[in-house]
């Protein structure tokens, strides 16, 4: 695949321009057609509202997985609401930088977003435990835990704050542990490592000596063909080909320590969610509950194929972990979490209910979904990858 002809494909561009004028709260008897216009809204043949709004992500544009299934959110919504509603995807950079999304939303710039919410840690640490947890749930777990335990309350509670109304939409599920540009045999190999790592994962790194980079996947090929970093957890076989990372580093590290599932969320201005009919706003929840489990189905069955061609046909060398250094990931972590829930108690209510859940369920895990695939290795003579 030639890069160039990738990127421009993908239209990779990531300088930020002016945000979209949009998203201003109608007073219906009042707004004139420009400021109608303005507010994303209009009027159909038939006299009912309609709607026109923007979705800037995090994703370069029409980014596989990522990128297309907020593609196909979008399309799921307008034809779910015959039109009613119209929502155009933006990727990173087009309207607002990729890091730009959450502000965008926020502000009501646009009134859509689509990202992981672990790179917001800088506005608030709890956003992170509604991506991923080092050693945490995995996709379909995380998935219980909001659907079922208590999660989307809290994440609703967590996000209105900022003006805010999340929905999960998406999850890559069991990511890599990283792409690295030389052999990790001990923890002494990670020291000084300048490493694409984001979310708690990132502040794990740090703590056993390497430099945590936090930076858009539209950044990381170049990075690591310059030599900004020296190794890279993006996401999975899937997306890692696709953006041709192969090219440049060839040591591929798992398991998914840090993410375990990554989830991916779909966020939406408040005022704007508050205003739209009922009718709507049940058709966005459940076209992101569809997209969600899509999007997840699409990485289980896509990985597989990318596997094989970054090693059978791009000479990529596949490693573990020792398991030293997967000790001290997980110590680590530990301490990194219980730092970060100590001082913050809208973030230890978070974590005290992910935690909560999570334990609650490893009894029932453990002899279903864990002991079904470890007998499965046995007999297919794989116990080694379980």
């Amino acid at each position: 695949m030639d890069r160039r002809k990738f990127v421009s494909a993908l239209g990779l561009g990531l300088g930020a321009t002016a945000l979209a004028a949009c998203g201003q709260k109608e007073e219906p008897a009042k707004q004139d057609a420009a400021s109608t216009a303005a507010a994303g809204t209009g009027q159909g043949q038939d006299g009912a509202k309609t709607y026109e709004w923007d979705m800037v992500t995090t994703w370069p544009r029409n980014y596989p997985g990522l990128g297309t299934g907020a593609n196909r959110f979008a399309e799921r919504v307008e034809k779910m609401t015959n039109g009613r509603m119209k929502i155009k995807v933006h990727g990173a950079g087009e309207l607002v930088p990729a890091m730009g999304v959450f502000d965008a939303v926020r502000s009501g710039s646009a009134q859509m977003g689509h990202a992981a919410s672990y790179y917001w840690k800088g506005k608030h640490p709890a956003t992170q435990f509604f991506t991923a947890v080092p050693f945490g749930m995995t996709g379909q777990e995380l998935n219980a835990w909001v659907n079922f335990g208590g999660g989307q309350a809290l994440w609703d509670e967590l996000y209105a704050q900022f003006n805010m109304k999340p929905f999960a939409c998406g999850n890559s599920g069991s990511q890599m542990a990283g792409w690295f540009n030389k052999e990790i045999n001990s923890l002494e190999d990670i020291k000084g490592l300048k490493i694409r790592m984001p979310g708690l994962a990132g502040e794990v790194i740090q703590r056993l000596g390497a430099i945590p980079v936090q930076m858009p996947g539209g950044e990381v090929f170049t990075a690591l063909q310059t030599g900004a970093l020296d190794a890279a957890d993006w996401v999975s076989p899937y997306n890692d080909l696709a953006f041709g990372l192969y090219k440049v580093v060839k040591y591929y590290y798992y398991p998914s320590w840090q993410e375990p599932g990554a989830m991916l969320e779909l966020t939406i201005n408040k005022e704007q969610w508050d205003g739209l009919p009922a009718d709507l706003q049940s058709i966005i929840a459940n076209a992101a509950e569809a997209e969600n489990q899509r999007i997840y189905d699409e990485f289980t069955a896509r990985n597989a194929d990318a596997l094989k061609q970054l090693v059978d046909e791009h000479g990529v060398k596949l490693r573990r972990l020792p398991e030293d250094v997967l000790m001290a990931l997980k110590e680590t972590s530990d301490k990194v979490v219980a730092d970060l829930v100590a001082n913050n108690p809208e973030a230890s209510k978070v974590y005290d209910s992910y935690r909560s859940f999570r334990d609650s369920i490893l009894p029932s895990i453990a002899v279903a979904e864990q002991a079904a695939l470890n007998a499965r290795s046995r007999v297919l003579g794989r116990e080694e990858d379980i």
